[in-house]
């Protein structure tokens, strides 16, 4: 195509995944909120003239793929004729943004020298830790999109380089923290600048015509990647349910399904079936059901290649309007863990049809809590949020990792203990992996974690998680480990095994996060003795565990002398 040869096409691509790493270095350097510098809870990319997306920045994957979906929204609100040069626009209208209302997304676009309409775009989206929702931190119980926060629907924050004044006041008026938010808005602006300047570079040194035939080789090889791949699957349908925890409002569960059809080189994921919208804020909006398809699509395709548009053309995503994939004002959707349980779903689905190519299910779900309330030191106000960790399933060959954030999160990390101690009233008095967590199989579940919070200052408690009545699913006979929970006040007379709930607390008071690990593969009575023993030894397993589901009778002292063998045969 326009005659490029593939080592140019190959160092251009190059140069543009550079520009989105410098933006998400200078990102991470500059943001306020740790929930963007430490838990990366942010999501970067680059769209050519047609808004097909050609480079991205590591992040949460579901930011990326909603990206996708959002800019073209986004762009088509405000009229690519009414865009300038220096023009930034905020957007988190979540049925365009495919987000809850406080993942906001900043996008500009990028104009060569003398033209009249862009060439790219730089788009970034990150979590902002308030807009004006009833409730500070995050919003349990919805019922309807306006209570959720101050809406953007593409708005320009800032106008031909310069900042909107007005803009910035309204931000600021609605936030219960508006340092943090106009700071993390400052991050997204420099970043911004930082990924227009290197386009800019970009363009000049190769020119508009080999970057435009540089770009569509570069799309048409993922999709030529994506297509082999799929095609050297196995042709089929394959159906999975599941149930989600209440929506915050009823304590009914929320039933949900899935249909995944290979057919050829195409892959179609079909959610027709599934609960219609429901009354509190676990609805999904499309472009987030699309980007948690696309996460499964890249997962079994081309997972170890940077992202394009190329490699999702043959995805096609059907969610009827008006259901809980495919959210419709003014449903509620601020709490989209709905999507992390359907991600597993989908792999349920899949397994059932490639099941050497899916692992069990990892936690089902990701465990996640947060205090709000003022600092026992400043008396600021604070909402500072975690998610944990989860034992991830076995596959056919080797145990799950151990204590890994979700599948889902891909880069995300957890908020260190250092900072919840330091930026909130929480200190972590124990955190440890739980023996026993795994599910059992020929090859292990990974194993969960146990956390306990001690407050230290009163305030408001969050846990937020959505699949703590039901068990994580395993594979060929491995066995399913137990379902999430948070317990509050625990060894009290007030304890409470929780879901997502919202309670007061005061110091003194505790919570325990008890994560679920990862569902087991095989027949437990076919796993190697001598592992049984190693796990015995390293506090997976229990020594009742071993014998009674493993089959291996260990006497008293066996896993002691078996460690100190293991010690003198690795000695110098």
């Amino acid at each position: 195509m326009g005659g490029i040869d593939g080592a140019t096409v190959q160092v251009i691509w190059s140069y543009l995944l550079s520009a989105a790493e410098e933006m998400r270095r200078t990102l991470i350097r500059t943001a306020f909120n740790p929930v963007i510098y430490e838990v990366l809870d942010f999501g970067i990319s680059i769209f050519d003239c047609n808004l097909d997306l050609i480079a991205e920045a590591p992040g949460l994957t579901f930011f990326l793929g909603a990206n996708d979906y959002a800019i073209k929204k986004g762009v088509a609100y405000v009229g690519e004729e009414n865009l300038e040069p220096g023009d930034i626009v905020l957007m988190n209208y979540p049925y365009w943004n495919s987000a809850h209302v406080s993942d906001c997304t900043v996008f500009a676009p990028v104009f060569a020298p003398g033209d009249g309409r862009p060439f790219a775009y730089t788009c970034i989206r990150a979590h902002w830790m308030d807009l004006g929702a009833k409730d500070a931190g995050y919003v349990l119980d919805s019922t309807d999109m306006h209570q959720e926060g101050l809406i953007f629907p593409g708005t320009k924050v800032y106008k031909r380089g310069k900042a909107d004044r007005q803009i910035i006041e309204l931000i600021r008026f609605n936030s219960r923290m508006p340092d943090l938010v106009l700071g993390d808005l400052d991050a997204q602006v420099a970043s911004t600048r930082v990924g227009e300047r290197r386009l800019l570079q970009i363009h000049q040194k190769f020119g508009a015509e080999r970057l435009g035939a540089a770009i569509a080789r570069i799309l048409d090889h993922g999709e030529l990647t994506t297509r082999k791949a799929i095609g050297s699957l196995p042709d089929g349908t394959w159906t999975a349910e599941t149930m989600l925890d209440g929506d915050g409002i009823s304590d009914e569960s929320i039933a949900m399904q899935v249909a995944v059809t290979i057919d050829g080189d195409s892959f179609k994921v079909d959610f027709t079936g599934s609960s219609g919208a429901v009354r509190g804020p676990v609805n999904v909006p499309f472009g987030r059901t699309e980007t948690m398809c696309k996460v499964v699509l890249k997962s079994l395709t081309t997972p170890t290649t940077p992202s394009n548009a190329g490699h999702f053309r043959p995805l096609h995503v059907v969610a009827p309007p008006g259901s809980i994939f495919h959210a419709v004002y003014p449903a509620p959707t601020f709490i989209l863990w709905t999507t992390t349980v359907a991600l597993e779903m989908i792999y349920h689905a899949l397994s059932k049809g490639m099941p050497e190519r899916v692992a069990a299910c990892s936690g089902g779900d990701v465990p996640g809590f947060m205090m709000v309330g003022r600092h026992p030191d400043t008396g600021r106000l604070f909402a500072l949020s975690n998610n944990d960790a989860v034992g991830w399933g076995a596959t056919r060959g080797h145990d799950g990792n151990n204590a890994s954030n979700h599948l889902s999160q891909t880069l995300v990390r957890n908020t260190p203990v250092e900072v919840l101690e330091l930026k909130s009233g929480m200190f972590v008095e124990q955190l440890e992996m739980r023996t026993d967590s795994g599910g059992e199989g020929r090859f292990r579940g990974g194993a969960g974690l146990r956390r306990d919070v001690h407050f230290i200052s009163n305030g408001e408690f969050l846990s937020v998680m959505k699949k703590t009545k039901t068990r994580p699913w395993a594979l060929a006979g491995g066995r399913e480990p137990d379902s999430t929970c948070m317990i509050m006040f625990p060894d009290t007379d007030r304890q409470k095994r929780v879901g997502t709930y919202r309670t007061r607390v005061v110091a003194g008071d505790r919570a325990r996060n008890m994560t679920a690990g990862g569902g087991g593969y095989g027949n437990p009575s076919e796993r190697d003795p001598s592992r049984v023993v190693e796990d015995v030894r390293d506090e997976y397993v229990s020594r009742e565990a071993a014998h009674d589901v493993y089959r291996v009778a260990l006497a008293d002292d066996e896993v002691d002398e078996e460690a100190t063998r293991r010690l003198r045969s690795t000695a110098p």
